[in-house]
């Protein structure tokens, strides 16, 4: 389980999980979900599960902060997650391997215009 917080405009490309579902639980703010063929918008209080092998993204389009805890069924994505958190400036090479040696696959960019994710960080003044 981790616990996100997602500024505005920030968001993940679209990928799938092998092995694990991944459920959203939204604790704050609201977060876009497409998961699958559906685009769902969660609100505090709203959860959503994703399937195994169900391409999804999610982004926050507010102009607020979102947080969700996002659980993982069964585990083990946490060496993955450590990864990303340690690579520098968006490797997107590495970032990509860390997936796929963890069961996630990347199938796509993020899902609507602008959305910056560890794929594509925000540009810094």
């Amino acid at each position: 389980m981790i616990e996100v917080t997602a500024e505005s405009r920030n968001g993940v490309p679209v990928h799938t999980h092998a092995n694990e579902e991944e459920h959203f639980i939204v604790l704050e703010g609201s977060v876009h979900l497409i998961n699958g063929s559906q685009s769902l918008a969660l609100s505090v209080g709203d959860s959503a599960t994703v399937k195994r092998g169900t391409p999804h993204a999610w982004c926050n389009l507010s102009d607020s902060t979102a947080r969700m805890l996002i659980i993982f069924s069964p585990g083990h994505m946490e060496e993955a997650f450590r990864l990303i958190g340690s690579l520098n400036g968006g490797d997107m090479a590495a970032i990509a391997e860390s997936a796929k040696s963890g069961g996630s696959t990347i199938v796509g960019p993020p899902p609507f215009d602008n959305i910056y994710s560890v794929m594509s960080p925000r540009p810094r003044p």
